[in-house]
């Protein structure tokens, strides 16, 4: 199981952590850990090349861990495209399954 936790504080966004992995099929072939890795990996991308935010990153390969941490209050940009990478994981599953999402107040 995916597990997608959503920091926000008073409503707003101030970060996000995946891991774990889906167990869909097995390690190189499974095709929800494909999806979720390239929504997150190229959002973290976006919000580097097309925003100023400040960002704290955090990678872990070993057990497939990305954490973000805005250091300040997101912009526009950065809540547009990190709710572009939200809709996209709520839609794998909502039709795959293998993601747990949940909201961590901080």
């Amino acid at each position: 199981m995916i597990s997608v936790t959503l920091y926000r504080s008073k409503g707003n966004l101030k970060g996000f952590k995946v891991s774990g992995h889906a167990g869909y099929a097995e390690s190189g072939r499974d095709i929800v850990c494909a999806a979720v890795s390239s929504l997150v990996i190229n959002t973290v991308n976006a919000l580097e090349k097309f925003t100023n935010d400040e960002t704290k990153v955090s990678v872990r390969e070993d057990d497939g861990t990305i954490e973000l941490r805005f250091t300040d209050m997101p912009g526009h940009d950065a809540i547009l495209l990190t709710d572009a990478m939200i809709l996209g994981l709520e839609d794998i599953s909502r039709e795959q399954g293998f993601i747990k999402i949940s909201t961590k107040e901080v």
